[in-house]
């Protein structure tokens, strides 16, 4: 029987690694892109395009072919594959870079505005969109200790984010007691304070919430009326003690603004209660008054809050509610290739290749061990690269990791600061020489 004779389209494989990449058919238009599972920078359709990302992922091919060894033994590979690990990356450098730049600039971008992300991690829309926060050294704000100093300002009545309002009601005659929570509540359903009349600005708001009283009184107080003499009372006083008294204006005693700021407190609690010939006690917002009142109609004024959801924006003004809350509503975007400098873009090369002795090793452990061959069989190394891509993407994120921990913002304050003692050190070892004029 004669052999037959065989006429095989190709006698190459078409999966073998060829020895360099091609910029003209990889990149440069949307319809050229097929090899790159996101193509964030090789469409040019896309607003990270570049160039230069296409003519690196091209180098990435001999760069692969020669490290594994293609000159010798066939990789296993297209040049796709290649393309497709040195996209992964620049996203995966980019997503180390920008999660280190998160714990730098978190605390001061807090309450400032976000944005819209699309399926790449590229802004959509929203007020931050197009800034690059990301690319950005920002100002020290402390925004995160100016909200809490806000909450701590706000209990202390001199400041804070909360609302105040006011209202007021009319006493009756032998009536003690009145429960403040029914008079402003109703107040806010009718728009119509109970005291003296008119519309009140927190109309609809309180319901059937609990509003916190921050003051009643009946006279508004004027603490100065108790500081008497030449300077009012301020910095310098005759004593520590009886302010109400004049001062001789010839022997002061200074002493901090901080106690004038206490004894005027004590003595606008001293005008609501006794000056005005009222006392109160309020518990669950029922308000007692003593004396019980008389025939004569008097007025008593409250300051309150109404407690709103913390994740509720004000109707009048914008406080940062809705916006940056943490590392995920930052406005980062994936990193430009044009500003990955060289330290960034070796290590991508060299991650690049770790993915594709990952990739080379899965799909040669899909032949198991060995293939068989006329007389014999090849062993394959499936397991071995398998390990050793592992083993080397591990090190190479823990040692970005590593540098970038070393370099953060606290880090850097840390490292000036010993440099500055090791400074001081090395100086107070120089003698002072004696000057001679």
């Amino acid at each position: 029987m004669a052999k037959p004779t065989l006429t095989p389209a190709s006698v190459t494989s078409k999966v073998i690694l060829t020895s360099t990449g091609s910029t003209a058919t990889e990149g440069n238009g949307a319809g050229n892109t097929v090899h790159y599972p996101f193509a964030l920078y090789a469409d040019s359709t896309s607003a990270l395009y570049d160039a230069n990302f296409v003519s690196g992922a091209s180098d990435q091919v001999a760069y692969t072919y020669k490290k594994l060894g293609g000159d010798v033994l066939d990789i296993e590979l297209t040049v796709g594959n290649v393309y497709a690990a040195y996209e992964e990356a620049v996203l995966e450098y980019s997503y180390h870079i920008n999660k280190h730049q998160a714990k730098n600039v978190l605390g001061s971008l807090l309450g400032f505005a976000t944005g819209t992300f699309d399926n790449d991690g590229q802004m959509t829309g929203g007020d931050a969109s197009g800034s690059a926060v990301n690319l950005a050294y920002p100002k020290y704000e402390l925004n995160y200790a100016r909200r809490v100093g806000d909450a701590l300002s706000g209990e202390a009545n001199i400041g804070g984010n909360r609302t105040m309002y006011s209202a007021s009601f009319a006493t009756t005659a032998s009536v003690q007691d009145y429960d403040i929570q029914t008079i402003i509540s109703s107040a806010a359903a009718t728009n119509t304070d109970q005291g003296i009349g008119g519309a009140v600005d927190y109309s609809g708001l309180v319901g059937n919430k609990k509003i916190r009283i921050e003051k009643v009184f009946y006279k508004t107080p004027q603490a100065m009326w108790r500081f008497y003499g030449y300077y009012g009372g301020l910095n310098v006083v005759g004593n520590l003690n009886y302010y109400g008294q004049y001062s001789d204006d010839t022997t002061f005693e200074i002493i901090p603004a901080w106690h004038n700021k206490l004894q005027a407190m004590a003595y606008e609690d001293h005008i609501y209660t006794r000056l005005s010939h009222y006392s109160y006690e309020i518990h669950n917002n029922k308000l007692r008054i003593y004396p019980i009142p008389d025939g004569f109609t008097n007025y008593i004024w409250v300051n309150f809050s109404i407690d709103t959801d913390p994740w509720t924006e004000d109707a009048d003004r914008e406080t940062g509610v809705k916006c940056i809350n943490n590392m995920n509503t930052l406005p980062f975007e994936n990193i430009p290739y044009q500003n990955i400098n060289s330290i960034g873009k070796h290590w991508i090369r060299r991650y690049a290749l770790a993915l594709c002795k990952e990739m080379l090793g899965q799909i040669r452990g899909k032949f198991g061990n060995s293939i068989p061959i006329p007389g014999d069989n090849v062993s394959l190394n499936a397991g071995e690269l398998l390990g050793q891509a592992k083993d080397e993407q591990d090190a190479l994120k823990e040692e970005l990791k590593t540098i970038l921990d070393e370099m953060t913002y606290k880090a850097l304050a840390q490292q000036d600061a010993e440099m500055v003692e090791a400074i001081d050190k090395v100086q107070s070892q120089i003698p002072m020489m004696i000057f001679q004029g």
